[in-house]
Order: C-alpha cells, then sequence, then structure tokens
C-alpha cells in the first residue's frame, strides 16, 4: 500500500455495531514501537465474541478463525475502534465479520482501517460440547 493510500479519509461502517474500543499499552508494542499482531487478534476475537455472546445466551468458544487481514501496523497511541457484524447465523454457530480503525495523531485526526477477520463461533454447553443456538427474536 501506497504513503497516499494512508490519508485518504475513511467511511467508518454504518452496518457494523461498536462492539470495542481499545487503546494498546507499551507493554503491547514491540522494540520499534508496533503493535503485536498477536495482541490485536486477542482484541479481534474479544469483540468478534460480543455478538455471537448475545444471540447464543450462554457460553461460546472460537472455533475458527477464517481469515485475518493486517492492513496497516497499529502504533503507540492509536485509538482502535473495533466493529462488527454477523454474517452468518447456523444450528451451533455464529459467523462474525470484524473490522479494526484506528484514530491516530490528534492534532490532525486520521483514521484508517487497519485490521479486518472473520471468526466463527460456536455455543457450547456445560461440558464444552456443542448445542444448538435458541430460537432467534
Amino acid at each position: 500500500m501506497n504513503s497516499a493510500t494512508n490519508t485518504l479519509p475513511v467511511t467508518l461502517p454504518t452496518d457494523m455495531d461498536l462492539v470495542m474500543r481499545v487503546m494498546p499499552m507499551p507493554s503491547d508494542a514491540n522494540g520499534n514501537g508496533d503493535i503485536f499482531g498477536g495482541w490485536i487478534m486477542a482484541q479481534v476475537d474479544l469483540a468478534g465474541s460480543v455478538l455471537p455472546n448475545r444471540i447464543a445466551k450462554g457460553r461460546i468458544a472460537t472455533v475458527a478463525v477464517n481469515q485475518f487481514i493486517f492492513k496497516q501496523p497499529v502504533s503507540m497511541g492509536d485509538l482502535l475502534s473495533l466493529y462488527a457484524r454477523v454474517e452468518r447465523i447456523g444450528r451451533t454457530s455464529v459467523t462474525v465479520h470484524v473490522e479494526v480503525y484506528a484514530e491516530r495523531n490528534p492534532a490532525k485526526l486520521e483514521v484508517v482501517k487497519v485490521t479486518e477477520a472473520s471468526l466463527t463461533y460456536v455455543a457450547i454447553d456445560d461440558e464444552g460440547k456443542p448445542r444448538p443456538l435458541p430460537p432467534q427474536d
């Protein structure tokens, strides 16, 4: 991606729910000040679980990371907004699309999409076995 792309205004998604906001801390960064990809993946997993948890009305577990794309690096000082949309509801599982946007440079605010992912969660019972989702209202 060229540097001109980084400065284009980003339109935040209107068809997705804002499910989480987080700011990385120094312990989440490598020696260059870039945030570890694993930390970002953990935040996406947390944010992605919000809507399936509401649908399942009980325990869920991440069963698959179907796709994960790092589009831009995340740096110290970035404020991340994580948006989610339900893509598919199955008998026991829910697939969610998550997009992550970073607000950076508050003096001359820039918003960039930094990550997007697709994850599938499965509803589980007390023994960790898949269970049917309750009827949807």
